[in-house]
C-alpha cells in the first residue's frame, strides 16, 4: 500500500501527486514503462473524446474528457521532470508567458479595435516569437500531426495572408475541376495517381475554406450519411428477403436512389 492520503474531493496537485507515484517504484509496472512516443496515439484519442463530448453538449462528459485529456499533460510533464529537463510549473510558465506576450492589449497598452485586429496581431507576434522570418516558414510550421483535411486548411489561410489565394471561390471551383481532369488522365495512365489525388482534395478544403465550412466536419456529415442510407439499402434487401451481397450492383443502386428519399 503506497503512502496516500484520500480525500472527498482531489485537485490539479492531488493528480499530479497520483501520476508520480503511478510512475514510481512499488507502483504501476504498466504505467512506469510508459514513454512519450507509446502514449502518443492516446493524448490524440483522448482530445477527440473530448471534443465529442463538446458537441454533444453535455457538461458531466466534458467534465470526465477533459480530465483524460489533463492526465495525459500530466504524464508527459511528468516524464520531462524524472529527465530533469521540465515539470508541470514549467509547462505553466511558458503558457502563461505565451498568453501575456500574446495580448498587449490587455496586458500592455496596444489598443485594438475588435476580434480582426486581435487575431491579426496574434499572428505577428507568433510569428515573432517562433522567428518566422518568412512566409513559407509560416506554413512549414503547421504541425504534421494534424489530420490531414485541417492541415491543408492551415496552410492554404496562412498563405492568403502573404496575397497567394483566388480572388472569390469561382477560381477555386475551377481549379477543383482541373483537378479532377487530372485525376482521371492518371488513373488512365496508371502514372501518379496519388499525387493527383492528393491535389484533388488539397483543392476541394480551398472550396470549403471559401465556402466557410470546415472540411472535417463536411467530410464527417458525408460519413454519416452514407452510414444512413447504406443501412437503409440493407434494410431494403432484407424486406426483398436478400442480402446486399447477392445482388448486382445495378439493383443495389436502385436501392441506394430509394434510400436516397427516405
Amino acid at each position: 500500500m503506497v503512502d496516500f492520503q484520500y480525500k472527498d474531493s482531489y485537485d490539479v496537485r492531488d493528480l499530479e501527486e497520483i501520476v508520480r507515484i503511478l510512475r514510481a517504484p512499488g507502483g504501476c509496472p504498466w504505467d512506469a514503462e510508459q514513454t512519450h512516443q507509446s502514449i502518443r496515439r492516446n493524448f490524440l484519442e483522448e482530445a477527440y473524446e473530448a471534443v465529442e463530448a463538446i458537441d454533444e453538449g453535455s457538461p458531466d462528459h466534458l467534465k470526465e474528457e477533459l480530465g483524460d485529456v489533463l492526465l495525459q499533460v500530466m504524464l508527459h510533464a511528468r516524464m520531462e521532470q524524472e529527465e530533469g529537463r521540465f515539470d508541470l510549473d514549467g509547462v505553466a510558465d511558458g503558457i502563461c508567458k505565451k498568453l501575456i506576450f500574446r495580448h498587449p492589449h490587455v496586458f500592455g497598452n496596444v489598443e485594438v479595435s475588435g476580434t480582426g485586429e486581435v487575431l491579426s496581431n496574434w499572428e505577428t507576434l507568433k510569428r515573432q516569437e517562433k522567428g518566422q522570418a518568412t512566409n513559407t516558414d509560416a506554413l512549414e510550421a503547421v504541425a504534421r500531426s494534424l489530420p490531414a483535411l485541417w492541415r491543408a486548411e492551415k496552410v492554404q489561410k496562412k498563405a492568403k495572408k502573404a496575397g497567394f489565394d483566388w480572388p472569390d471561390i469561382s477560381g477555386a471551383l475551377d481549379k477543383l475541376s482541373e483537378e479532377i481532369g487530372e485525376l482521371k488522365a492518371a488513373v488512365a495512365q496508371g502514372t501518379n495517381v496519388e499525387e493527383e489525388l492528393g491535389d484533388l482534395l488539397f483543392s476541394a478544403v480551398n472550396v470549403s475554406r471559401f465556402l466557410k465550412a470546415d472540411p472535417e466536419d463536411a467530410l464527417n456529415r458525408a460519413t454519416d450519411k452514407f452510414i444512413h442510407r447504406f443501412q437503409k439499402v440493407e434494410e431494403f434487401a432484407a424486406a426483398q428477403g436478400r442480402s446486399m451481397e447477392g445482388m448486382t450492383l445495378e439493383e443495389l443502386d436502385k436501392l441506394w436512389e430509394q434510400a436516397k428519399g427516405s
